[in-house]
């Protein structure tokens, strides 16, 4: 099942051959029989000489870059876990350009002129999109929608069976090694955790069990009519609390202590707004530790970004008491 959130496209009847192509794995574009122009965007003449006499056929698939931009700011709240986007305009080899977005390529590598070939990309499920990437490049000629939603799975679930076989062995630290604990103390955060996706599905579920149906999280049409976010959001303590959906990669972990218990939180920002469809991911730090009556404390910031954000949607220094 597709878990698109993202605006699509919606195929009129002129350019309904073009889409059909693109679920068919084929860029078509439209030719002028009387002088064999080439023509796109879809269009009911030929923009050259005015013939309405147009035959589709089957493109190469192979381009030039021609410009590009990298967007660091989202186009649209929907597409706020694909930063940086990048948008480009490609040259096909039959002579039109088009618009579309690049995959498979690092910002650094890109220079107008490089080589491109199409990409089919399945995820959305009603259509077929076209995207490019570098012709002499890894990435493959179609994203298929059901490697996405198992990907997605796998992230959900921390990757289980995989990680844990892989998972190097861990730093074991007594509770009541203060020293030690005191050297996990640092101003750098972990790598990254698994990421989960918040879709909408998600949130309703959430919004059901707490009776904050609020409508800026459950109604879709009316958030992209009235709230200032342009879509539905997730509610702060949603992010929050699915922080336990994400394995955090830590090298180490705290043994001899009988109970562990959350002791609260001494400071919860929801900094940022994680719109409907996107996935987050986390990482994590040690703050402070001491000695207390009940045990040992310790205090870890834990920050959730959507994926591609540098700023955090939730910061959460949680107390974690060892008894």
């Amino acid at each position: 099942m597709s878990m698109w959130n993202k605006p699509l496209p919606r195929p009129t009847p002129l350019s309904q051959p073009f889409w059909d192509g693109l679920k068919a794995h084929e860029l078509r574009i439209q030719r002028c029989e009387p002088n064999g122009h080439a023509v796109f965007f879809p269009r009911s003449h030929c923009p050259h000489c005015g013939s309405r006499q147009l035959r589709w056929e089957a493109a190469s698939g192979r381009a030039t870059l021609y410009t590009y931009t990298v967007a660091r700011v989202p186009t649209l709240p929907e597409f706020t876990d694909e930063m940086p986007q990048l948008l480009a305009v490609v040259a096909l080899d039959e002579g039109p350009h088009l618009n579309t977005t690049l995959v498979g390529v690092d910002v650094a590598e890109l220079h107008v002129g490089q080589r491109l070939r199409a990409v089919f990309d399945e995820r959305p499920g009603a259509v077929t999109l076209l995207r490019f990437t570098p012709e002499d490049g890894a990435h493959p000629g179609v994203i298929k929608a059901e490697s996405a939603v198992d990907a997605a799975a796998a992230d959900e679930l921390g990757s289980a069976a995989g990680s844990a076989a892989a998972e190097p062995p861990k730093r074991q630290i007594d509770c009541n090694d203060l020293d030690a604990l005191r050297g996990l103390i640092s101003d750098e955060f972990s790598p990254w955790s698994n990421e989960f996706t918040v879709s909408q599905d998600v949130i309703n579920q959430f919004a059901a069990l707490t009776g904050d149906d609020y409508w800026i999280h459950t109604d879709p049409e009316r958030a992209r009519a009235e709230s200032p976010f342009g879509t539905t959001i997730a509610h702060g303590a949603l992010v929050q609390v699915l922080v336990s959906r994400l394995k955090l990669p830590l090298d180490w972990e705290v043994t001899g202590f009988n109970n562990m218990v959350n002791y609260g939180s001494d400071r919860l920002r929801f900094a940022t707004p994680v719109p409907s469809g996107c996935r987050i991911r986390a990482r994590a730090r040690v703050k402070a530790v001491e000695r207390v009556k009940s045990g040992t404390q310790l205090t870890m910031e834990i920050d959730t970004h959507v994926v591609g954000q540098d700023r955090p949607s939730v910061v959460n220094d949680i107390v974690i008491l060892y008894m």
